[in-house]
């Protein structure tokens, strides 16, 4: 008998019932999942939207890739599993407007690097000695960083919306007398949420989607929609050439490097803490090894049809989870989604995701930072939250890889030294 795995003989498997059981536990496809896996699009969507916009890369291969990406993690990790851009390289490219070829160089180089260091066991050992507080502490910012990104997006100041030089770029009605447009549908869209959050048959995350759609076809520019054309796209190979030597250089030190700390601590350590935490054994296969094989692996296919770089995510997984997703049936449908709308609409189908106002977008993120922010709750000794709280404050004045490599390296010191605060 494996672990954690009952013994099922083979007549037992012919049995109906016992099969169906074993797959509801696994794949689930009722309201509930589907609201979870609408969770995460207020960090997915603008991010995408903007590398695509701003930066040239190509729509048929980033919705492809992220939908490829849910599909083939939830069927193989057996479980609600985040997919997310990475934030570093996004927000980078997206703020300096670098050329496509050299964020899709950034991905190559990751997705190599994260193969070698899951192929060689390193990042277990990072996993493994890594102290609690740490993980929690990047858990925490993650979480105010979403809830503060999520702020921005209802009062119209985050870096999309400074760039597009509008609070809400794909709605005719930007003011309501003196009030911005965003934070009225923020406010009703937090309310739709906070009052329906844990309603099962009317899930918040639905409602709150759907509210945000309703608006969008009612308010919205509806740019691009009279060309909706309906037919089979599918993403070229290398869209925008291979990459130049140039290009590797820029993206090794103004993406790669700055990357792959905040990738190892929040997209491998402490997505799989969280996994751990809402899954028990159910996430056995949640491990450090194979979440960065699994992100190395999804980078080297973007790579190959021009879409965003990838990872997991411990707010991406909060944010699902906190809306209702507990199976993998939420990967199957969010992922379906997103290559429905690839191959049938191509590079049309941004018509579509614009309908969403970003200000309802950044309802969610802010549900979802604070479901986050709150695993901080099972800290009671104050050195542990001391490092919590300092990798917060290094995260909010440089950034997460900075807070966690200062959390690691303090929290070793306290440990060696004995030191206490």
């Amino acid at each position: 008998m494996t672990e954690g795995i009952p013994d099922i003989s083979l007549e037992t498997w012919r049995q109906p019932a016992i099969i169906a059981g074993i797959m509801s536990r696994t794949y689930r496809f009722d309201r509930l999942e589907f609201a979870g896996s609408l969770g995460d699009l207020g960090t997915l969507l603008p991010l995408a939207l903007g590398m695509i916009l701003i930066n040239g890369l190509s729509p048929a291969g980033v919705l492809w890739s992220i939908g490829i990406f849910y599909i083939l993690s939830g069927v193989y990790f057996k479980t609600t599993v985040p997919v997310q851009p990475m934030k570093v390289v996004a927000a980078y490219a997206i703020a300096s407007g670098m050329a496509a070829n050299q964020i899709l160089a950034a991905g190559l180089m990751i997705g190599v690097l994260m193969l070698v260091l899951g192929g060689v066991g390193a990042v277990t050992w990072l996993g493994r000695h890594t102290p609690k507080p740490v993980v929690r502490g990047v858990q925490l910012s993650t979480g105010v960083l979403l809830m503060t990104q999520g702020i921005r997006f209802m009062i119209g100041t985050s870096r999309l919306q400074q760039i597009k030089t509008a609070a809400e770029p794909y709605l005719a009605v930007q003011t309501l007398g003196p009030i911005p447009i965003g934070l009225i549908l923020g406010i009703f869209g937090a309310l739709i949420t906070l009052l329906f959050i844990e309603n099962r048959r009317f899930p918040g995350g639905i409602l709150a989607i759907g509210f945000g759609l309703a608006a969008g076809l009612v308010l919205g520019t509806r740019d691009g929609m009279d060309a909706l054309r309906i037919g089979f796209y599918f993403p070229d190979i290398l869209p925008t050439g291979f990459p130049v030597l140039n290009d590797f250089i820029a993206a090794f030190f103004l993406l790669v490097l700055p990357q792959i700390p905040m990738t190892l601590g929040n997209a491998v350590i402490a997505y799989v803490d969280l996994s751990r935490d809402y899954f028990g054994q159910d996430a056995r296969r949640t491990t450090y090894r194979s979440a960065a094989i699994s992100m190395a692996l999804a980078n080297l296919m973007c790579f190959l049809v021009g879409g965003i770089p990838l990872c997991h995510g411990s707010g991406g997984l909060a944010a699902h989870y906190r809306f209702g997703a507990r199976t993998a049936g939420s990967n199957i449908m969010i992922g379906g989604i997103f290559l429905v709308l690839a191959i049938l609409l191509g590079a049309h189908a941004l018509s579509v995701l614009n309908l969403l106002p970003l200000a309802v977008l950044g309802v969610l993120l802010v549900f979802a930072g604070a479901q986050l922010g709150l695993s901080i709750l099972d800290l009671t000794d104050r050195n542990d939250l001391f490092i919590a709280l300092l990798i917060l404050a290094i995260t909010l004045a440089v950034n997460l890889a900075a807070g966690f490599i200062a959390g690691f390296t303090i929290g070793y010191i306290f440990r060696w030294w004995r030191l206490r605060v």
